[in-house]
C-alpha cells in the first residue's frame, strides 16, 4: 500500500532553489556539514544566519488544497547528523550547488523532489499529536481506508466498506476515524472529492461529467455542495479555466 503516490500525481511538486528570505527548505549546518534539514510548509518563523545556511529552496506542492500539505506542522524538523541516504541525498545537492556544471539546476530540482518524499515519509512514520489527516495515514489500519478513498474516490463508498479496508469493525472503524482524523470517514471522502472536482474544473472539465466522476446524484446536488465549499458555482470556475 503506498500512502504518497496518489497525493504525488494529484498535487504536483516542484522544488527550486531560493533566496533565504524567500525559502521554506533549508538545510542548515557548520563547515563540516549539513545537520538538519527544516521545512515550513505554511511559511514561517525561519530565521538563521547565512553562515548557519548550507541551502535553501521553495517547495511548492499546491498548498491550497492539498489535504496532507495542510496537515503537516507549522516546521518539519529532519535531523542529518545520523547519517545515511538522506545527508548523502543533501550533500549532492550542494555538490551541484557549488560546482554549477551544465545541467545542475534541473539535477537539484529533481534530487529536491526526491527529499521531499523522503521528508514526507519519515512525518507520516513519525505520525501526529493532533488530528488529521497525518495521524490518520500513520495508523496502518485507518491508513489502508484512507487510500482506498484516495485511489478510488469515485467509488460509491460506505463507512461498512472501509470499516472492511481497514479490517475493523464498523463501530470501531467510526470511532478510530474521528480520533484521529479529526472528522467522519464520510465528511473526509466529501472533502477529497470536492478537492478533486475543482482540479478537475480548473482544467476544463464539463460539470456534468465531473459530478458523475465523483458518484454525485445529479450535477445540482454536485453544484450545492461545490459553492458550499468553494464559494462559487462550479460552472464560474470552469469558464474561468
Amino acid at each position: 500500500m503506498d500512502r504518497l503516490t496518489t497525493l504525488m500525481e494529484r498535487f504536483q511538486l516542484s522544488v527550486h532553489p531560493a533566496e533565504p528570505s524567500q525559502a521554506n527548505l533549508v538545510a542548515l549546518g557548520e563547515a563540516a556539514g549539513p545537520t538538519c534539514l527544516k521545512f515550513y510548509p505554511h511559511g514561517g518563523p525561519f530565521a538563521a544566519t547565512a553562515k548557519e545556511t548550507l541551502l535553501s529552496a521553495r517547495v511548492e506542492w499546491a498548498a491550497g488544497h492539498n489535504p496532507l500539505m495542510a496537515a503537516l506542522p507549522q516546521m518539519v524538523h529532519f535531523d542529518l547528523t545520523a547519517g545515511g541516504d538522506t545527508l548523502e541525498l543533501v550533500q549532492l545537492m550542494l555538490s551541484e550547488s557549488h560546482a554549477r556544471r551544465c545541467g545542475a539546476q534541473s539535477v537539484i530540482n529533481r534530487l529536491g523532489e526526491v527529499l521531499m518524499v523522503r521528508l514526507l515519509r519519515g512525518q507520516i512514520e513519525q505520525g501526529a499529536t493532533e488530528p488529521g489527516l497525518l495521524a490518520g495515514l500513520a495508523d496502518p489500519r485507518l491508513s489502508r481506508a484512507i487510500v482506498a478513498m484516495h485511489d478510488h474516490p469515485g467509488r460509491l463508498w460506505s463507512n461498512a466498506d472501509l470499516a472492511a479496508e481497514a479490517g475493523l469493525s464498523l463501530s470501531r472503524f467510526c470511532d478510530l476515524f474521528a480520533a484521529e482524523v479529526g472528522e467522519t470517514p464520510m465528511g473526509y471522502l466529501r472533502r477529497w472529492r470536492l478537492t478533486l472536482a475543482h482540479q478537475d474544473l480548473a482544467r476544463g472539465d464539463r460539470v456534468e461529467a465531473v459530478a458523475r466522476r465523483y458518484s454525485y446524484a445529479s450535477p445540482e446536488g454536485f453544484t450545492r455542495a461545490f459553492r458550499k465549499a468553494y464559494g462559487v458555482a462550479p460552472v464560474s470556475l470552469r469558464r474561468l479555466s
